[in-house]
């Protein structure tokens, strides 16, 4: 199984490396005194070999570093790369000219929690037109990571590309202290790395087929971003119930001087596997993210007199607009084959081809049936936060295909295999959203379709929620009991096929010809519901509309509201005697189509 914490530490180390990228050519000192030079006064080609420099914590090697193009001596190149020259970093970087800087290879060690180390091989290293410290295009033919220690693992990365790179702003974020406040300085207007995988020395392997990113940059924080992120760190490995309200105050306040604007991220092209499992994913874009009511909530914590209840965690949660994916693809192992039956293959989609290479591409066990789940497209939704829960939400799932045993024994679902079903094809749509004037929740659609089979639509109003609905002392199903009530409720039921199915089915069962069951079940409805619900008009009109749908199974929709503004609360319900009492206070309508 794969964990979240271990897929999260495994993209955290991936994306660390595209941030090492930006530092490859900001970085480097001799390891060895560089003979002296006259300045040069024209241009010149120098080469300065093995170069080495420790910032923060990180340590970049390389073995020979060509600068071609520049008017710069080796003595004034060793002097913007001295380790421990006493100008700072952004001064010193603000003087590199060159027409291009070549490395080809570089080598990044970054120590990290738990004795583990992080080594990372650049290849082929490449600056085009560097001017006061900017580098117009930076590339990198590839490069590989290494872990060892801790969280033991390796990957690779195919081509790294960044542009407009200003080393003297990453260099400034990445190791000099301000106070959060000033102005945003960018790093990079645009970076683009593909052919990503990592893999855990637990088997989990995830592979992106490419990242990029736009306009990263921000603002100087104590300590540096790196200091900031390492002392984060160590707060969280070191995190215990028992912290002390200072101890808890300081790593509020770091993780607040780390917290950035709103954003957004697009990954494409993702896939990972860890034994017989596999996934892939073409797209997964989040939109809207904010960290606004995180760092709120932060800055309160970060004082120790604040306590630490559940609605101030609950008020971490970031503002998400919306997270949406599409062609989700997954493979599981099943069950063995039956014996004399081809395995490895599914009504859905022929077995996989292994290709060499492939740390994706892991053939199925001998005698198993893989499982496959799939689906073309997913978005979901978020309004504004109320103490950390999302105000309005929407779901929206298209094409959710998968074997349809896997539902056998579910309620409702779980009877498709019995109706002839082998694969499934869904889509799922809830929409609902808070109203905290009208004290209200708005069911706004609850759709479940399917090919084949047709669709299942609810709509409705849920009165009497206001914001104690978002505390969390409160129970939900206490809550609901006391104060809820039903103002109104639409049902609509589409018939593409599974009627008449679910008739056929049951007159095999009962040894009857299916339209002599068909007449039974018109009467039933048409006699027997009315009567069930205390024969008054609108039991007359359902029983009426019931028996249409079986004669004629189309489309049947059906309307329900409250003749009391307020709705039916509980009592309402619980103490009715009969069904006709609660249907004696709703205005019902009911028509097939």
């Amino acid at each position: 199984m794969i964990s979240h914490r271990t897929v999260r530490a495994s993209l955290i180390r991936a994306a660390r490396l595209c941030l090492c990228a930006g530092l490859v050519l900001g970085v480097g000192t001799t390891g060895r005194p560089a003979a002296a030079q006259e300045a040069a006064s024209a241009v010149q080609d120098v080469v300065l070999v093995d170069v080495a420099l420790p910032l923060g914590d990180t340590v970049f090697k390389a073995a020979r570093i060509t600068v071609s193009g520049t008017r710069l001596s080796r003595d004034d190149l060793t002097a913007i790369l001295k380790a421990d020259s006493p100008e700072p970093w952004a001064p010193r970087l603000a003087r590199l000219e060159a027409a291009s800087i070549s490395i080809p290879v570089l080598v990044s060690e970054h120590p990290g929690p738990g004795g583990s180390l992080q080594t990372v091989t650049y290849r082929e290293v490449a600056a085009r037109d560097v001017r006061a410290g900017r580098i117009a295009e930076l590339t990198m033919a590839g490069a590989g990571v290494s872990v060892t220690g801790a969280h033991p693992g390796s990957g690779t990365y195919g081509r790294i590309v960044a542009s407009d790179l200003d080393l003297a702003a990453l260099v400034r974020l990445s190791s000099e202290s301000g106070d959060g406040k000033g102005p945003v300085q960018r790093i990079y207007a645009a970076i683009q790395a593909s052919d990503v995988t990592y893999t855990e020395a637990s088997g989990v392997t995830i592979r992106i087929a490419g990242l990029e990113g736009r306009d990263f940059g921000g603002r100087q924080v104590p300590g540096g971003w790196n200091g900031a992120m390492a002392g984060l760190a160590r707060g969280l490995e070191a995190v215990d119930p028992e912290m002390t309200a200072a101890e808890r105050g300081k790593l509020a306040g770091t993780a607040t001087d780390l917290a950035g604007a709103e954003s957004g991220t697009t990954l494409e092209a993702i896939a990972f596997a860890q034994g017989g499992l596999k996934a892939r994913l073409a797209r997964v874009a989040l939109t809207g993210v904010s960290l606004a009511p995180t760092i709120a909530t932060l800055r309160r914590l970060a004082n120790p007199d604040t306590a630490v209840t559940d609605e101030e965690l609950r008020r971490l949660t970031p503002a998400v607009g919306g997270l949406a994916l599409q062609d989700l693809s997954l493979d599981m192992p099943g069950a063995p084959a039956p014996v004399g039956k081809e395995p490895g293959r599914t009504a859905s989609r022929p077995p996989a081809t292994a290709k060499s290479g492939d740390p994706l591409a892991t053939p199925a066990a001998p005698g198993a049936a893989p499982v496959h789940l799939a689906l073309r497209s997913g978005a979901l939704t978020f309004g504004p936060l109320r103490d950390g829960v999302p105000t309005a939400s929407r779901l929206d799932l298209s094409g959710l295909t998968f074997p349809a045993a896997m539902v056998a024994g579910m309620p409702v679902l779980g009877a498709l295999p019995d109706y002839g079903y082998a694969d499934l094809d869904l889509n799922l749509v809830v929409d609902s959203a808070w109203d905290e004037a009208k004290r209200e929740v708005a069911v706004r659609e609850m759709t479940l379709s399917g090919r084949d089979i047709g669709s299942l639509r609810l709509a409705g109003t849920i009165g009497g929620l206001g914001p104690e609905l978002f505390a969390s002392h409160i129970p939900a199903a206490s809550l609901l009991m006391l104060t809820a009530t039903a103002k109104a409720l639409d049902l609509t039921i589409q018939n593409t096929g599974l009627f008449e199915r679910f008739l056929a089915a049951q007159a095999k069962a009962l040894s009857l010809k299916p339209e002599e069951l068909r007449q039974e079940y018109v009467a039933a409805t048409q006699f027997g519901v009315p009567a069930m619900l205390g024969n008054s008009p609108a039991a007359r009109a359902i029983g009426a509309a019931l028996g249409q749908f079986v004669t004629k199974p189309g489309r049947l929709t059906m309307t329900a509201k409250a003749k009391n503004a307020a709705g039916l609360g509980f009592a309402d319900f619980g103490l009715a005697r009969t069904p006709g009492a609660v249907l004696d206070k709703l205005d019902v309508d009911a028509k097939v189509e």
